[in-house]
């Protein structure tokens, strides 16, 4: 028997990937630590202008995804303190109506209210679209903050792997969906969607669910659903852009989140002492949902208040116009609404 080991066919290709996935997280893990962290944030505030915040949102609607804790509550919480009528899209009832009250307390703003949606579930998902679009009310701010980072291989309850049902299937059905609200707000009306800096490791692939992988390695699916969110970003630019809707990814930093909490125990213990609040995670959020969407770049990457690099040098993420198309009607199909994208 032929050892695999002594292949000289096999090993110079296991060892250029071994190199390469050495050489990712050694980068990544530098690139991050100088930029991701709390005393980062505190660096680069610095330079913030901040009657850049100093925006009343009296009479715009915002909906937030994800928003009974964390990143999503502190970005419901910082458009309420500014007047905005906001909708807090939670799973738990419980759980959402103590944030609604929270919020409500905390701002003096009564104009904030929970929609109990599972962003898992694709029904729950188009229900609530329907619900406000059959409003006809104008949709300013939405912010796909809500995510999944399964450390195992789960089925929602449309049978999608968990992960890519919340941060793929998800985001891309409550934006297309919710485009005609989005529309009616133009030229205001943008869509913010939390990305993360896992992406940069993540090139773009057709197995959106991880069905043809051996091991089911849910960190590297949670990144890989994000470079997805970024490529979704750059192909709403191009069909919704030119009708007055901004489409911006965002990098909120290394936040102390329970999903770092959960599923990255390792990483949370190295650097927990370094990570950031959630206020500060949804600083660039908050921003992003302030400014006009004249003095943005339509499909960019920020983060903390900028635009941001969406490829590291040497990564190996790069891609073409016609992957993301392709995989972006692989998505609508998944989620049945393919019509909506070949109408416009």
């Amino acid at each position: 028997m032929r050892s695999r080991v002594g292949s000289s066919k096999s090993w110079p290709g296991w060892s250029l990937l071994f190199v390469m996935k050495a050489y990712r997280g050694i980068t990544f893990f530098t690139y991050g630590y100088l930029n991701f962290t709390r005393s980062a944030f505190l660096k680069h505030a610095k330079g913030f202008q901040e009657k850049e915040m100093e925006v009343d949102m009296t009479g715009r609607r915002c909906v937030v995804t994800g928003s009974n804790q964390g990143i999503g509550f502190a970005s419901a919480e910082a458009l309420a303190a500014r007047g905005a009528t906001v909708y807090l899209l939670c799973r738990n009832k419980e759980r959402g109506e103590k944030a609604v009250e929270n919020i409500r307390t905390k701002t003096g703003n009564p104009n904030v209210s929970l929609e109990v949606c599972d962003m898992s579930s694709l029904q729950q998902v188009k229900e609530f679209a329907t619900r406000y679009t059959s409003s006809e009310q104008p949709l300013h701010v939405l912010v796909n903050n809500a995510g999944a980072a399964e450390n195992d291989r789960i089925l929602s309850v449309d049978g999608l792997e968990k992960n890519f049902a919340v941060n793929v299937a998800g985001v891309y059905a409550i934006t297309e969906l919710l485009m005609p609200a989005l529309e009616r707000a133009s030229p205001d009306g943008r869509v913010i969607t939390v990305s993360s800096g896992g992406m940069y490791a993540a090139p773009l692939t057709e197995d959106l669910q991880y069905e043809h992988e051996k091991k089911f390695d849910g960190m590297l699916a949670y990144a890989n659903n994000k470079r997805v969110q970024v490529a979704l970003a750059e192909h709403w630019t191009e069909v919704y852009g030119p009708k007055g809707v901004g489409f911006y990814t965002m990098h909120p930093g290394w936040v102390d989140t329970e999903i770092i909490k959960r599923n990255m125990p390792s990483f949370y213990s190295t650097v927990q002492t370094s990570l950031r609040s959630s206020d500060q995670g949804a600083d660039t959020i908050v921003w992003l949902a302030l400014q006009p969407n004249s003095s943005l770049q339509n499909g960019a990457f920020y983060f903390d208040r900028a635009v941001a690099p969406k490829h590291l040098q040497g990564f190996r993420t790069e891609y073409t116009n016609e992957k993301v198309s392709a995989l972006v009607s692989k998505i609508g199909s998944l989620c049945g609404l393919n019509h909506i994208s070949k109408s416009q």
